[in-house]
């Protein structure tokens, strides 16, 4: 790990030393007063990230408070905006790099024109790294701040002519994707609950990934969790994330425990956790059924630990199934092909990466490299996948594009 954190602390030293240049030729035309500003706020802030960088070297980040570990963030975030800028330079010197090499097998080396023409091109490359540098740095950094916070309601209708005639209207609230131990004040995750009390569902589903890690993440959620509430109840299914797989733990059991302590917080907040499992959801007389299973990973490496066939197993009175399962990947592995009688498939998982476009004509993500269906309502047949594009975040501290979502989800009888 010490390792690790001094090549970065190299790397940081690298690229700043490069950026450096980039801004004294950017700036080689601007008069005195304005150079030296641009000049000592380049350095100041060179100082201020290898300051950050020692830090981290010496001060574990997993015992950063939440205003170092938003320093920290906007630090790297910026180190690679940087890294993508000075990406011209570098491309164009390993270009004249070898230019000059290859002049010097030449009988007539070219001296005046290049110097004269690589002046003119050095200034233009320097333009181009300090705009890819800044202009991402700030769309990152808007990301970070309030593009974390930028709650959206996705309204959707979902139409069978399975669903019975009590659930047509049925308002669902699905949330997926909290990472709690992502968020820098617990403020934010009660904004976002205020948004879904005001739909006024008759169900809310939490689609898994609670946490990041660990089940204290929660610590100091619990009467925010505890907000939660409809009619017809609220139920969770686990994420990947829940698991505890990404920490290295002192023995399996603690891992076990850990895992125990997550299942028995959901408990204490009243919601119900569905695993490998199926409930009935009833509305005078008439009922659908609501399957959860663990998590069911059908892409990368992500772990199958979902059992479908107890969770469908007697659900065959039921004229109506809604499934709740993390990934979305499990659908096309396996939902599809096996179980065709699965009317509703709710997921989230992906994030939509955090980082897209999404205007009227266009929807683009990252993601869409990754995962098949990566964000909203999908349809094969008769049956139907949602992705929510999850309420939290994780790895990059922000949202640029995809912003957090609260999805309400209403039943139409057709």
């Amino acid at each position: 790990m010490m390792v690790r954190f001094i090549l970065f602390f190299i790397l940081i030293l690298a690229v700043e030393f490069y950026f450096l240049q980039a801004v004294k030729t950017f700036s080689q035309d601007f008069s005195q007063n304005k150079k030296q500003i641009l000049l000592w706020t380049t350095y100041l802030f060179a100082a201020f990230s290898i300051t950050v960088a020692l830090v981290a070297i010496v001060y574990p980040p997993t015992k950063w408070n939440v205003t170092m570990r938003f320093i920290s963030s906007a630090v790297f975030i910026i180190l690679i905006c940087k890294i993508l800028g000075i990406s011209f330079l570098l491309i164009d010197d390993i270009i004249r790099l070898f230019r000059w090499i290859f002049s010097l097998f030449q009988s007539r080396p070219i001296e005046i024109a290049v110097q004269t023409e690589g002046i003119s091109r050095l200034k233009f490359l320097s333009q181009v790294a300090i705009t890819f540098t800044v202009v991402p740095a700030i769309g990152f950094l808007y990301g970070i701040v309030k593009g974390a916070y930028k709650y959206r309601v996705h309204n959707v209708k979902v139409p069978s002519t399975k669903i019975p005639e009590e659930f047509n209207g049925f308002k669902i609230v699905q949330l997926s994707d909290i990472h709690v131990g992502s968020f820098m004040e617990n403020s934010h995750l009660n904004d976002a609950f205020d948004i879904v009390i005001k739909q006024n569902p008759d169900l809310i589903l939490f689609t898994g990934d609670l946490v990041n890690n660990v089940a204290n993440e929660t610590d100091g959620y619990a009467d925010i969790f505890k907000r939660l509430k409809a009619p017809h109840g609220v139920f969770s299914v686990l994420g990947n994330h829940d698991y505890g797989d990404y920490v290295e733990w002192e023995s399996a059991q603690h891992k076990k425990d850990n895992l125990d302590k997550l299942k028995a917080l959901q408990a204490s907040y009243g919601w119900r956790l569905l695993m490998n499992e199926h409930v009935p959801i009833e509305k005078n007389g008439q009922k659908i059924a609501l399957l959860g299973i663990e998590n069911w990973g059908g892409s990368l490496r992500f772990p199958k630990y979902g059992k479908m066939d107890l969770a469908h197993k007697d659900t065959s009175e039921y004229p109506y199934k809604i499934l709740m399962s993390h990934d979305p990947s499990h659908w096309d592995k396996q939902v599809q092909p096996e179980y065709p009688d699965v009317d509703l498939t709710l997921s989230g998982h992906t994030h939509g990466m955090q980082l897209g476009i999404e205007i009227p004509g266009i929807k683009w993500s990252p993601a869409k490299w990754v995962y098949k269906n990566w964000a909203g309502l999908y349809k094969s047949g008769e049956q139907f996948l949602y992705v929510n594009r999850g309420l939290g975040f994780l790895g990059y501290p922000g949202r640029l594009g995809i912003w957090p979502e609260i999805t309400v989800i209403e039943l139409q009888r057709v």
